[in-house]
């Protein structure tokens, strides 16, 4: 216990005592620095505030100016303002449709009344609408009577809308499209559904049903030769494309009739 003692004692020696604490330690001492001073002698009536030393960076100011804001080229309008704008501009759905029943009825009348001057800008046009509605009609008057011919309407009309184009483009010199050509022997279809609906009252195998049905094919033909001569311009030719015409509307009155 003896040694230990000594080498305790003998460990550091120093002549710090509790007495320096009261002074700045490391060897710095500064009289100004208010927390230097000992616990209860602060002055706290002073304000409080940062100061720097003098060897330290000072803040930089903070900026005070504006930044800069581009002015927008575009202002965007109202998102109600542009749609309502949108539906205004819009176009009729039936015209966007190319459905126009001021010409369908036009074109009605023109086959219904075979001695007046059809319209070619009218008739030139590609309307499909009226011409589905007649073969339509001409299908659901061949039920009444019994027959179920709706596959043989539209391939016999697919089959000769195909063969007027094609002698029709060899005639003229315009040429024509297959669109017009399927519009005006739809349209001219018509007298047929007038002969179909007759068959639905009494029989066409007599011989008053005879000359009703020649009469028939003759209105269909000329109705669509005049429309055909007066589109294309193909003057003195309309008994050159009446024959074709009438063997097509000849198919359909056979399926009337028998």
């Amino acid at each position: 216990m003896a040694g230990f003692d000594n080498f305790n004692t003998d460990f550091y020696q120093s002549s710090y005592s509790v007495d320096d604490q009261n002074q700045g330690g490391y060897g710095y001492s500064n009289a100004d620095d208010p927390y230097s001073k000992p616990y209860g002698q602060y002055d706290y009536s002073q304000p409080m505030g940062y100061s720097a030393p003098p060897g330290m960076m000072q803040p930089q100011q903070p900026y005070s100016g504006q930044i800069f804001q581009p002015t927008p080229a575009f202002t965007p309008a109202s998102t109600q303002s542009m749609y309502s704008s949108s539906f205004e501009d819009e176009p009729p759905l039936l015209e966007e449709l190319g459905i126009n029943f001021d010409h369908i009825w036009q074109k009605t009348l023109t086959v219904l009344h075979p001695l007046k001057a059809a319209d070619g800008s009218i008739m030139n046009e590609t309307d499909l609408a009226g011409p589905m509605v007649f073969c339509l009609a001409f299908g659901a008057t061949l039920l009444l009577t019994g027959k179920i011919q709706f596959g043989y309407v539209y391939g016999i009309s697919a089959i000769g809308c195909l063969g007027m184009y094609c002698l029709l483009n060899l005639m003229s010199m315009t040429g024509v499209s297959f669109g017009c050509v399927a519009s005006v022997l739809g349209y001219c279809l018509l007298p047929m559904i007038i002969l179909s609906s007759f068959g639905v009252l009494f029989s066409l195998q007599g011989m008053l049903g005879i000359i009703l049905t020649a009469a028939i094919i003759g209105w269909c033909s000329f109705s669509a030769s005049k429309i055909f001569i007066s589109a294309l311009a193909m003057d003195g030719q309309q008994l050159l494309v009446a024959y074709p015409c009438a063997l097509l509307y000849g198919v359909f009155a056979l399926i009337s009739v028998f």
